[in-house]
């Protein structure tokens, strides 16, 4: 990925793909669409935000260990607006 994220997929059996994200302040992962359901994962305490094609913001407050899903579908860009590293596992079920 560019734009200051990166992402390392530790796993993929073709049932399950676990992929470590990182990014760093000012970074982005950019517009995508989830094509499976997920779990997140937080590694750190921080916020990152969850930018809508159409602009809407949600702002995802996470905690370490405090894990979250999501339906497929979902299309969203993430960004770093804070000081510090945000890193997360996503976990999505193929």
């Amino acid at each position: 990925m560019t734009a200051g994220s990166h992402g390392e997929v530790q796993q993929d059996d073709g049932r399950f793909r676990v992929t470590r994200w990182t990014v760093e302040p000012g970074g982005t992962i950019p517009m995508h669409r989830h094509e499976h359901d997920y779990v997140v994962v937080p590694l750190v305490d921080d916020t990152m935000y969850a930018v809508g094609p159409d602009g809407t913001e949600i702002a995802a407050h996470l905690r370490i260990g405090e894990s979250y899903t999501r339906n497929a579908g979902v299309e969203h860009r993430i960004e770093n607006r804070g000081t510090e590293t945000i890193v997360f596992v996503e976990v999505e079920r193929l």
